[in-house]
């Protein structure tokens, strides 16, 4: 039966932080859009604190933005306490026809972008919430249903859990196994050649306008680069390349730069290219680096060019004010530190691991919110329902 939300809750907007004594702790937190970053389902604290009792919203309502690109992110929480707000947010207080955490995953399929005015600048107001219609089944069954997706919720917040403690493991290694040396014995085995020493650099596509790209040969984008530690081969675009043009095909091996940003940090990021992918070219926003040293590995060159000491380069090599640059003249300046052949292969043994577990746990992860997606689909809008022994646990006697 669909329902109005006007019939099943009280809405309640927040206040100034200027009416509150704010503190730093205390007993009813204070709660803004940002703090909403900081809770994942439940909103259990902010930055803030206050003891303004009379207006705070009580634990277990339905809190989100009220206006700006928070709507279109969908944000939504359940207060796990009792809280307030400031007036950037909006809390629905369930009556006692609908259990608060179905209200939660209700409100988060039908997506705040849908419910608000989103013509300008997205807001939602009571006259956006009171007429909104939502499917409510009989109270047992909402009960049931809002229990079945927790299950999938403790699954993926498990899962993510355990990719944290995997990435972190994974940052100590790469600072732990690709350090500067740190006593005698260890610096002798390690080298410090420059790239300039140890390869060639090349640039990406030239005399291209946006015409040109969306169909013909492979390039490698920006974003590949960007985000890769080694090329993804299935993440490509297409360029068009005319008979007789001098462009410079990338090859295994090559080492790619991200050249310009607007911040110091995202320059010089790189990746490494570890397959033959045949003809293919690199955008034009990033440097391609050859090595010609027989002492180098690629593997343990994309982990290298990643690691913190080689990241600091980068930093104080990129030159502007309000955009960062990088050229390749002073790119060829930074240095390499690597030990012998076979300990590369080691550490690169270990890192790609260590992210090989990552990738598998982000996949099961997507995979779980996958499932979730669709149980959601299928019984928010009551095209599934839940069978009545099942119903009947959640009944009061």
């Amino acid at each position: 039966m669909k329902e109005a939300l006007e019939n099943l809750i009280e809405i309640k907007s927040g206040h100034s932080p200027s009416t509150f004594k704010l503190m730093p702790c205390g007993v009813i937190p204070y709660v803004k859009v940002e703090d909403m970053n900081n809770c994942a389902k439940y909103q259990t604290s902010s930055r803030e604190y206050c003891e303004d009792i009379a207006r705070s919203v009580p634990k277990g309502s339905i809190i989100f933005p009220k206006r700006g690109a928070a709507i279109m992110n969908n944000k939504v929480r359940i207060t796990a306490v009792d809280i307030c707000m400031d007036t950037n947010m909006m809390a629905i207080i369930p009556n006692e026809s609908i259990e608060s955490e179905f209200l939660y995953y209700t409100i988060g399929h039908e997506k705040l972008s849908r419910i608000a005015d989103t013509s300008t600048i997205p807001q939602i107001n009571n006259k956006h919430i009171n007429p909104y219609k939502i499917t409510v089944p009989p109270l047992p069954e909402q009960k049931a249903i809002a229990d079945l997706l927790s299950t999938w919720d403790e699954a993926i917040e498990k899962t993510e859990r355990l990719i944290q403690a995997k990435e972190k493991q994974f940052g100590w290694l790469l600072r732990e196994l690709i350090s500067e040396p740190r006593n005698t014995q260890k610096d002798a085995k390690w080298k410090k050649v420059k790239l300039g020493e140890a390869g060639t650099p090349y640039s990406g596509l030239t005399s291209k306008n946006k015409d040109d790209f969306g169909a013909g040969k492979p390039y490698l984008p920006y974003l590949n680069v960007y985000q890769n530690f080694r090329v993804s081969t299935t993440q490509l675009d297409y360029v068009s390349i005319r008979e007789n043009e001098n462009q410079k095909l990338v090859q295994k091996g090559d080492v790619f730069f991200t050249v310009s940003s607007e911040t110091a940090d995202e320059v010089g990021i790189s990746s490494v290219l570890l397959e033959d992918l045949g003809e293919c070219y690199l955008n034009s926003f990033c440097f391609g680096w050859r090595p010609s040293s027989q002492e180098l590995s690629s593997e343990y060159l994309q982990f290298y060019f990643r690691s913190a000491g080689f990241r600091e380069q980068m930093k104080r090599l990129a030159q502007g004010a309000t955009r960062f640059n990088l050229s390749k003249t002073e790119l060829m300046k930074a240095y390499i530190r690597f030990p012998p052949l076979g300990e590369q292969q080691q550490i690169s043994e270990t890192l790609s691991s260590t992210q090989q577990e990552i990738t598998l746990l982000k996949h099961l992860a997507e995979k779980y919110k996958t499932q979730k997606r669709g149980l959601m689909q299928k019984m928010l809008t009551g095209i599934w329902r839940i069978k009545p022994e099942i119903i009947n646990q959640y009944t009061e006697v």
